[in-house]
């Protein structure tokens, strides 16, 4: 009995009106991630000009990529 009102539940269901395909999902999933990359790009690009006007400072993995010369132990 349980399978019958299950089956009639499924039957009268009508989709909702919000509802999006997979082809539609996956549209806006990949540009979302386009829009997220083209941030991230435009955020790191102006860090290194930042970086190279000398207006803010340089964490540590910038330093050492940046000028590595200050990490060599053996220059004394």
């Amino acid at each position: 009995m349980g399978a019958e009102a299950e089956k009639q539940g499924t039957e009268n269901e009508k989709p909702s009106p919000n509802s999006i395909t997979v082809a539609q999902f996956l549209s806006w999933k990949r540009q979302k991630d386009a829009d997220e990359s083209a941030r991230k790009a435009e955020v790191a690009r102006k860090r290194a000009e930042d970086i190279a006007a000398g207006t803010v400072q340089m964490n540590g993995r910038e330093l050492f990529l940046h000028e590595p010369w200050v990490f060599d132990d053996n220059r004394l």
